[in-house]
């Protein structure tokens, strides 16, 4: 009886430190951190990463959809290119016209041939911006100028010789007046840009289009050290998007497939989603398409108040989204974003809400899942520790079976212990 006595003490000792293990640390099998631990922000470890916790609300999502990659924002001059003027290197044609036989460059014998004007051969805008004409007395400036304006400056040069000159200057052929279209083309090349100017589609309709179906690719339009990026579809379905190009402009067409990683509570029975890396095979994703596509939330095991999406800010948009970025180095912050499912209205704001490339969506598990999991393993503690103890008394009884005397302890499989008299 001492040595049962003392397993039994043994035995509660054994849960008790199981419990105190238990409430001082998480020791359970997971699939991620509690929906507690996240809330927090406290850091798990004393390197670990800081990060801010954002609840997604109508207003935090309104923010959120300003700072989405658009080229629009990063040119916002609406406006038609200006007029093209020559550089150098063009090809310039120019007509002197006058008005009547016998002038500069018009002869008296000028009746016999029809018209009253000449045509300078074509020539190029020199490295000094100009261009000659006879008997101007000095070079013509058509560097940064349009054709009028040239024109005006040849007869302002002419007007003293000439018999009332006119003159029409002409591009025979542009240098410098280009459009880069680099990239994921069909036909990647340098462009003359049109005098009456050309959208971004149109100029990448020059150079074929995109290879592919166009919802991996990306645009990206740089002037003036400024660059816009934004992925081909917006291109097509936001015509703000389709801004006017101007000359010297690059555009660089790319293709990289969106992805996002779904880990914890998602996938249902029977789904072909869960957890693991999926492709957005569209040009923008909802979160909670992106749900649909990892399975949804486990009805058995998600806590669909606790989900989170796994995003790096700027830090300007963290500091409108009122994050303190003060405690954060560099200019990404790290930001949790949390959206409550089991709030009706969660579910639009999740239609809203726009995932980007590499995000990271985590549903946690439900706090009675771990609870079960706690006492599955209290259950499997006691189970180990009440098998030697259900033997010993086992053979105990045996004992005095052999002996033929009565035993004073006896036990059952489900009855415990009990004491005859």
């Amino acid at each position: 009886m001492a040595w049962v006595g003392g397993q039994l003490r043994g035995l509660c000792l054994m849960i008790g430190a199981t419990a105190t293990l238990l409430g001082a640390c998480s020791i359970m099998p997971a699939n991620g951190p509690a929906n507690y631990d996240v809330k927090s922000e406290r850091a798990y470890e004393p390197d670990s990463l800081p990060y801010a916790v954002v609840r997604v609300t109508q207003q935090s999502e309104g923010i959120i959809a300003e700072y989405d990659p658009r080229i629009s924002g990063s040119f916002p001059d609406r406006r038609t290119p200006k007029e093209l003027k020559f550089g150098i290197g063009d090809i310039v044609a120019v007509s002197i016209f006058e008005a009547a036989s016998g002038g500069l460059f018009i002869p008296p014998e000028a009746s016999v041939r029809p018209g009253n004007f000449i045509t300078l051969p074509n020539q190029p805008v020199d490295t000094k911006g100009s261009i000659s004409v006879p008997y101007a007395g000095r070079p013509i400036l058509a560097k940064d100028k349009t054709p009028q304006e040239v024109g005006a400056e040849i007869v302002n040069a002419l007007k003293d010789r000439a018999i009332d000159p006119q003159v029409v200057v002409t591009l025979v052929e542009q240098r410098t007046s280009l459009v880069s279209v680099l990239g994921d083309v069909n036909n990647p090349s340098r462009f003359p840009a049109t005098p009456e100017g050309e959208r971004l589609l149109d100029v990448l309709t020059r150079a074929g289009g995109p290879k592919s179906q166009g919802y991996d690719e990306w645009v990206i339009v740089e002037r003036d050290n400024k660059r816009g990026l934004a992925p081909f579809g917006a291109l097509v379905y936001e015509p703000s998007n389709n801004i006017w190009i101007h000359p010297h402009d690059t555009i660089y067409v790319y293709r990289e497939p969106q992805t996002f990683v779904a880990f914890g509570a998602s996938g249902g029975s029977g789904s072909s989603g869960g957890q693991g890396l999926f492709n957005f095979d569209a040009w923008r994703l909802s979160l909670s398409e992106a749900l649909a596509k990892a399975g949804g939330l486990q009805d058995s095991q998600a806590d669909p108040a606790s989900v989170f999406l796994y995003r790096g800010e700027t830090r300007e948009l963290a500091a409108r989204l009122g994050v303190n970025c003060d405690r954060f180095k560099g200019p990404i912050i790290p930001i949790i974003y949390h959206i409550n499912l089991r709030d009706p209205a969660g579910y639009f704001l999740a239609t809203r809400f726009q995932m980007r490339n590499k995000d990271v969506i985590y549903a946690s598990n439900s706090t009675t899942v771990d609870a079960a999991k706690a006492m599955t393993f209290f259950n499997l503690v006691m189970g180990t520790a009440n098998n030697p103890i259900t033997t010993a008394l086992n053979v105990y009884a045996l004992k005095f079976a052999i002996a033929g005397t009565a035993p004073s302890v006896i036990t059952g499989v489900t009855g415990g212990v009990t004491t005859t008299p």
